[in-house]
């Protein structure tokens, strides 16, 4: 691990990454409920927010976009991703290098590694590279580490969560990306397994604004350091009131109900 607390990636020890690289991932249908999320513009708008810590985007969106945000947006550069197209045993392409992000401007790294695919072991050979690389520019490591494969029988389970988190310590993360184990037990069993490295939440699918902070508020109390999120923000038609929320829960650990107070109630668009 480097010491990361005083890097562009977290706020007082605390992360809350905006991750906008859906269009590579999902394709158009993480845009159709909110139509303006397709136009990056907006979404890096949205990333100025004071409690967005840093915004994951793929190559082609911050070379585009980047040069217009540098001063207000810190760039976590998603090296890797896989279109929805793909059908076969998970895997993700290498998209750029280490060293043309740090020349774009990007401040961290983002790395995804599928724990339990047919091809996890050429994956961590790749977060190898990248990760030995990002030290040499004294940048962070984000591991988007999720247990995925055919031969994988208990992919979402808390022991495979935590087992992913684990894989974050053990081949040198700063921060590890991982599903929510599904109760504040459970992930402070995975946090206690990730050691050193910080570990984030995934936002996942987008729900209700009340139980979405409500998982947000136990990684927290479990000692996990914040969030990794995109559709539960960028699908909302305002979504800086939930930014002003995730600020209240993350980073003054407030409660949910003082969240969603001050942030002037549930919005319209929650289901």
């Amino acid at each position: 691990m480097i010491p990361i607390d005083d890097s562009p990636l977290t706020r007082d020890g605390k992360v809350l990454i905006l991750a906008y690289d859906h269009g590579l991932e999902h394709g158009p249908v993480d845009f159709e409920d909110v139509p303006e999320s397709a136009d990056p513009t907006h979404v890096f708008d949205v990333a100025t927010h004071d409690a967005v810590t840093s915004l994951a985007v793929q190559k082609g969106v911050a070379e585009a976009y980047y040069p217009s945000y540098e001063d207000d947006v810190d760039l976590l550069a998603k090296l890797n991703g896989t279109s929805n197209l793909w059908r076969g045993e998970p895997n993700s392409a290498v998209n750029w290098t280490v060293d043309y992000a740090n020349e774009v401007g990007a401040d961290s790294i983002g790395f995804t590694v599928y724990g339990g695919s047919n091809h996890e072991i050429e994956m961590v050979e790749e977060f190898r590279d990248a990760q030995e690389k990002a030290r040499e520019y004294d940048m962070p490591v984000v591991m988007w580490s999720y247990p995925r494969g055919q031969g994988l029988r208990n992919a979402t389970t808390p022991e495979s969560i935590a087992y992913s988190a684990r894989l974050g310590l053990e081949l040198g993360a700063d921060v590890a990306k991982v599903k929510y184990p599904g109760s504040q037990d459970a992930m402070e069993e995975t946090v206690r397994m990730a050691g050193k490295t910080k570990v984030v939440m995934s936002g996942g699918s987008k729900r209700s604004d009340e139980a979405f902070l409500s998982n947000v508020k136990s990684v927290i109390d479990a000692g996990g350091a914040g969030l990794a999120v995109g559709r539960n923000v960028f699908q909302r038609e305002h979504p800086e009131r939930i930014l002003d929320a995730l600020e209240k829960v993350i980073f003054e650990e407030s409660s949910v109900e003082e969240a969603l107070a001050a942030a002037g109630g549930a919005a319209p668009e929650a289901e």
